[in-house]
C-alpha cells in the first residue's frame, strides 16, 4: 500500500518512519477522548488494566486537577506498538505516538499546539449529541493545519445513539467528505458489533467478555447484507475520484478488492478530501481494535505529507523533508517543568536527528545550546534515549532560552519552522500573595506557568499597582490558581474575574512623536511620525516601514515599532490593549550623535498615542458562542434569559428530542451562567460556550467601563 522510504531512515532506526504515526485524539468535551486512548493503551498492551476517567485512574490524566474533575487539562503524549491483523500491513509492528488532547474551550492551546506538530488525528464524536461546538473548534485546528482524519462515533451503546445521523451532521455541520468504513450491529443497549463495509464480514463481540478482547470475525447477517452492500457502492462511489485504478474497475463492472479500497482511503484520507468513519463504544470496549487499524491504515506517516516550510530572514521559504541524513530541525511546541528534572522542552523532530550531547541553534535568539538529556515521555514518566531520529516526538533537558513556537536547528540551517497560534485571553483577575515571604514565590509560579501556557497572560496595572492574569475563561484561571497553591505552595488570593476588553480604531490619522532631551552632554533624539488606519477584524497589529532616503537610520527602524507595539499596550478609550490596526512608519528625522534606540523607541510611542486620540478610537468586548441544549418545556425562559444578557438568538432547532438554541452573548454577562440556566430548567439544561468574536460595547456599558477605570485611577493618587 505504501511506497517504502529507506533511503530516508538511519540504519540505527528501532522503527522506520513509514511505520510511524503521530495522531491526536481530540474532541468536544466530554465525547470520550480520554477514555478511547485509555483502551488503545491496554489493546496495545502498554497498561494491563483498564483505567477510569470518573475513577482518577486513566493514565493520560495524571495531573490532580484532572482526576479530580474528570477532565483533561493538559495533553500527554504516550507511544505504543501495532501490528494489523490483516490487510498490506498484516504482520508488520507499528510505533503509535498518540497526544490526548482536552476537550475544554479553556484549554485550546493545548489542542492547537499539539494538532501543529501531528499527522493525523482520531476526531471523536458523541454518538448522540453528534456535533458540538467544541468539535467544531476542533475541526477548524484540523483544517488550519491540515491535518488528515479519521472520525470515531463513540458511545454508540448511549439511549438516543444515532451512527449515521452523527455522519450526516459531519458532512453538513463541519463540511466534512464524511463516509461510514463500518456500520453499527445494534444500538443503545443492544449495541453488540460492527460490520466491516471493506472486508464484508461482520464483527460480533461476546457478551460475556467484558474487556472486549474477543469477537467474532462471522459472514453479516443475512437482515444487514443490503444495508451492508449498499453503503459499500457509496463508499466505493465517493473513492472513485481519488484512484483511477479503483474507477476504472468500478466503470467496467469489474470486481474490486479489499487492498484496492484501502489505497483509495488512505489516497484520499491523506489528501484531506475524506473522512472514514467507525461506529464504537470506548467504555464498553467495542470498536477501539477497528479504530487502532484505521490509524494504522489510513493516516499517514511522516513520510506520506509534503515537506514542512521554513523562513529565512532573508524571506526564502525552504522545504524539509523527513529525512534522518537531512540537517537538523524540530519545532519546540510545549514547555513543562518536572519537578525531577526541571524545565522540559516538547520537540518534533521534522528533520535530521538528535542526540544527547548535541549543540542546537536557536534562530530567534541566535544563540547555540547543548542539550544534556533527551526523552521521550509516558504521560507523566519519561525514558532516557540515546537519539531521536526524524518524525520523532521527543522532549529535551538543558536547553535554557526557549519558548513555545520556537525553532532549534542547525546553525547552518538558519531557518525558522510556522509555530502554532494563539487565541487572546478573553478574562482576567488580580492576584495578590497573602505574604510578603510569598511574593518572591508567587513571582516564579506566575513565570514558569507563563512559559507553559502560551494563553495565560500576567500583566501590572499602573493605576492600582496590582499583578493581573488573565487567560481563556473561569475554569482556566481556577485551574492556574489551583496549582499555584499545590505545585508552588505559594498563599495567594483572587479578585473577582474581569473582561478582557479591547480597544481598536474606525479612522484613519497621523501621529507625530519627538523625544528630544538635553542636559548637558550627549542628549536624547527620537523623531518619528506614523498613519495609523483600521485593520481587519482579526488581523492583529501590522507595522509596516515605508521609510524612504534614510530618514530614519535602519537600525532605529526595529525601535519604532517596539514604540508603537508598547503604545498599544494601553489605549485611550479605557486603557486596554489596541487590536486590528495597520500602521505605516512615513516620516521622521534623526540626530548623528544624540540618536539613540531608547529616543526612538519614546517617539514611537508618543506617535501611537498621538494618532490614537485621533483615530475614533472605541472599545470592544468579547462575544461568546453560546449553545443551549434544553427541553421544549423551558426554550421561553432559557431565550429571555439570553435576550437580558444582550444575547442574539442564532437559531433554534431540535435534536434527539431536545431544543438547540445557539446564541452570540457579551462575556461580560455570563458570569454565574450555570447557576442561573440550572435554577430556570430545574437542572435539566446544558450549556457549552467558546470565544467567537470582538463587538464594539454599547454606550451604556461604556460608560460604566471609563466611571470604573476613573475611580480606580482616583484610588491610585
Amino acid at each position: 500500500m505504501e511506497t517504502q522510504h529507506s533511503d530516508r531512515n538511519s540504519p540505527d532506526r528501532s522503527f522506520a518512519m513509514e511505520d510511524m504515526r503521530n495522531i491526536g485524539i481530540a474532541a468536544h468535551i466530554d465525547a470520550g477522548k480520554t477514555t478511547t486512548t485509555e483502551r488503545i493503551l491496554f489493546y496495545t498492551g502498554v497498561i494491563h488494566r483498564m483505567g477510569e476517567v470518573h475513577d482518577g485512574t486513566a493514565v493520560t490524566d495524571w495531573m490532580e486537577q484532572e482526576r479530580e474533575r474528570g477532565i483533561t487539562i493538559t495533553s500527554a503524549a504516550i507511544s505504543c506498538g501495532w501490528t494489523p491483523s490483516h490487510g498490506s500491513f498484516a504482520g508488520i509492528s507499528h510505533r503509535i505516538n498518540i497526544i490526548d488532547t482536552p476537550g475544554h474551550v479553556d484549554f485550546t492551546a493545548e489542542v492547537e499546539r499539539s494538532l501543529r506538530v501531528l499527522d493525523g488525528a482520531v476526531a471523536v464524536f458523541c454518538a448522540v449529541a453528534g456535533v458540538q461546538p467544541q468539535s467544531e473548534t476542533v475541526w477548524r485546528q484540523m483544517n488550519k493545519y491540515r491535518v488528515p482524519r479519521i472520525a470515531f462515533i463513540n458511545k454508540m451503546d448511549r439511549t438516543g445513539a444515532d451512527f449515521l445521523g452523527a455522519v450526516e451532521e459531519i458532512r453538513t455541520r463541519l463540511g466534512g467528505n464524511a463516509h461510514p468504513l463500518f456500520l453499527n450491529l445494534g444500538a443503545e443497549e443492544n449495541f453488540h458489533g460492527l460490520i466491516d463495509l471493506v472486508r464484508m464480514r461482520a464483527y460480533r463481540y461476546d457478551d460475556g467478555d467484558r474487556e472486549g478482547m474477543r469477537f467474532d470475525d462471522e459472514e453479516i447477517p443475512a437482515e444487514e447484507r443490503g444495508k451492508a452492500e449498499a453503503f459499500r457502492t457509496r463508499l466505493i462511489e465517493a473513492l472513485v475520484d481519488y484512484d483511477d485504478v479503483l474507477a476504472g474497475k468500478y466503470l467496467e463492472g469489474g470486481e474490486i478488492q479489499e487492498e484496492e479500497i484501502r489505497r483509495a482511503i488512505r489516497r484520499a484520507t491523506v489528501s484531506m478530501d475524506f473522512v472514514g468513519v467507525i461506529p464504537g463504544s470506548a467504555f464498553k470496549n467495542r470498536g477501539i481494535q477497528m479504530v487502532v487499524d484505521a490509524i494504522v491504515d489510513y493516516l499517514p506517516s511522516p513520510l506520506d505529507l509534503p515537506p514542512t516550510r521554513a523562513f529565512r530572514d532573508d524571506g526564502e521559504v525552504i522545504g524539509l523533508e523527513a529525512d534522518d541524513r537531512s540537517k537538523t530541525a524540530m519545532l519546540a511546541f510545549k514547555l513543562m517543568y518536572d519537578p525531577y528534572v526541571g524545565k522540559l522542552i516538547f520537540c518534533r523532530v521534522y528533520a535530521g536527528k538528535v542526540a544527547k550531547g548535541d549543540v542546537v541553534y536557536n534562530p530567534r535568539t541566535r544563540k547555540s545550546e547543548r542539550i544534556s538529556r533527551l526523552l521521550v515521555m509516558k504521560a507523566n514518566s519519561r525514558e532516557d534515549i540515546a537519539v531521536a531520529y526524524s518524525g520523532d516526538i521527543c522532549a529535551i533537558v538543558g536547553v535554557k532560552k526557549v519558548v513555545t513556537g520556537d525553532t532549534l536547528c542547525d546553525r547552518s540551517l538558519d531557518a525558522q519552522l510556522e509555530p502554532p497560534t494563539f487565541p487572546e485571553p478573553v478574562i482576567s483577575m488580580s492576584i495578590e500573595p497573602n505574604s510578603k515571604a510569598d511574593q518572591e514565590k508567587l513571582s516564579l509560579a506566575l513565570q514558569r506557568l507563563a512559559e507553559e501556557d502560551p494563553t495565560f497572560k500576567i500583566t501590572s496595572d499602573a493605576e492600582t499597582q496590582q499583578t493581573l492574569i488573565a487567560g481563556m475563561g473561569e475554569l482556566h484561571l481556577d485551574i492556574i490558581r489551583d496549582r499555584i497553591l499545590r505545585e508552588f505552595r505559594v498563599g495567594a488570593s483572587v479578585g473577582k474575574p474581569r473582561i478582557a476588553y479591547r480597544e481598536t480604531v474606525t479612522a484613519a490619522a497621523d501621529g507625530e512623536g519627538k523625544f528630544i532631551r538635553q542636559s548637558g552632554g550627549r542628549g536624547q533624539y527620537g523623531h518619528a511620525v506614523i498613519h495609523l488606519e483600521p485593520g481587519e477584524r482579526g488581523s492583529g497589529v501590522q507595522i509596516l516601514n515605508e521609510i524612504v532616503g534614510g530618514v530614519i537610520p535602519k537600525e532605529y527602524i526595529k525601535p519604532v515599532e517596539e514604540g508603537i507595539r508598547d503604545g498599544a499596550l494601553c489605549g485611550v478609550v479605557a486603557g486596554y490593549p489596541v487590536m486590528d490596526f495597520v500602521a505605516h512608519i512615513i516620516d521622521g528625522s534623526f540626530h548623528e550623535v544624540d540618536s539613540s534606540e531608547l529616543a526612538f523607541k519614546m517617539a514611537g510611542i508618543f506617535a501611537f498615542k498621538e494618532a490614537m486620540q485621533k483615530a475614533q478610537a472605541i472599545l470592544l468586548e468579547p462575544i461568546m458562542k453560546v449553545e443551549v441544549l434544553t427541553p421544549n418545556d423551558y426554550q421561553g425562559d432559557v431565550v429571555g434569559d439570553l435576550n437580558r444578557r444582550r444575547g442574539q438568538i442564532q437559531g433554534i432547532g431540535e435534536k434527539h428530542g431536545v431544543l438547540e438554541i445557539a446564541a452570540c452573548v457579551p462575556l461580560e454577562t455570563m458570569f454565574g451562567y450555570a447557576t442561573d440556566l440550572r435554577s430556570i430548567s430545574k437542572g435539566r439544561a446544558s450549556y457549552a460556550m467558546e470565544p467567537s468574536h470582538f463587538e464594539q460595547v454599547p454606550a451604556a456599558t461604556l460608560l460604566q467601563i471609563t466611571e470604573t477605570s476613573r475611580r480606580q485611577q482616583q484610588r491610585s493618587i
